[in-house]
């Protein structure tokens, strides 16, 4: 049994230039028996050859490196590792970072003073498959002066049906299929009908994208959502 135990471990590897930074949060992940930590990195370099090494499921980047930065190797590990699921940590909700963070395809933004709890329902929502950004993040992004969203970006949305939009919202939300179709009352299958559906006449394939999409139209939201 405790062989069994062990393979369902969330595999990750965390980078951060500080040594007492790496060493709480190695100390907050350690008090979950579902996560294992397989690799410490200063860098971003580093990370990325820690990360190709033991091929972890979540990969937790600090933005502000020496050499190489966060995003610089969140974007490397974009392509050397597809699967895997990528955190950024940050001191500052920084829209910009996060947005690139976004635009390269990360899974997540986390500030770097949220609570243990946070941290670990974090990686447990990334790697099941959703995506997860600080509450103080989201009001950020939203609050923000930017200019309105592109045209065509309204003209999409308005191609989808209304449980289109509520599946999007969903998966923005970091919600998972089985969740969504929970909250929704409906089956599973009919989820995954709706999200081939809206992925195909939004012509996005991918749960980054997703979110992305859905921030840029104003559907991302930080309330009642257990990955925000």
């Amino acid at each position: 049994m405790a062989i069994a135990a062990e393979t369902t471990r969330v595999r990750v590897v965390l980078a951060d230039d500080h040594a007492l930074v790496r060493e709480g949060i190695r100390h907050v992940l350690d008090a979950d028996a579902s996560i294992e930590v397989v690799g410490e990195a200063s860098n971003g370099a580093d990370a990325v050859a820690l990360a190709l090494q033991h091929l972890p499921d979540v990969v937790l980047l600090d933005i502000t490196m020496p050499g190489e930065n966060g995003l610089r190797a969140a974007a490397r590990l974009r392509e050397a590792l597809p699967d895997a699921r990528i955190l950024m940590l940050s001191m500052h909700d920084n829209a910009e970072y996060v947005r690139e963070g976004m635009r390269i395809g990360t899974h997540g933004y986390l500030l770097k003073d949220s609570a243990g709890e946070e941290l670990r329902a974090a990686i447990r929502a990334v790697h099941a498959g959703g995506t997860f950004f600080s509450p103080a993040v989201v009001r950020r992004l939203t609050a923000t002066p930017e200019a309105p969203p592109a045209a065509p970006a309204y003209a999409q949305l308005q191609l989808l049906t209304p449980r289109e939009r509520d599946v999007l919202q969903g998966i923005a939300d970091g919600q998972t299929n089985k969740a969504i179709a929970a909250e929704l009352g409906i089956s599973r299958r009919t989820v995954e009908a709706h999200r081939e559906s809206l992925m195909r006449k939004l012509e996005i394939h991918n749960v980054a994208g997703l979110t992305r999409f859905a921030l840029e139209v104003g559907l991302l939201t930080d309330e009642g959502n257990p990955s925000v």
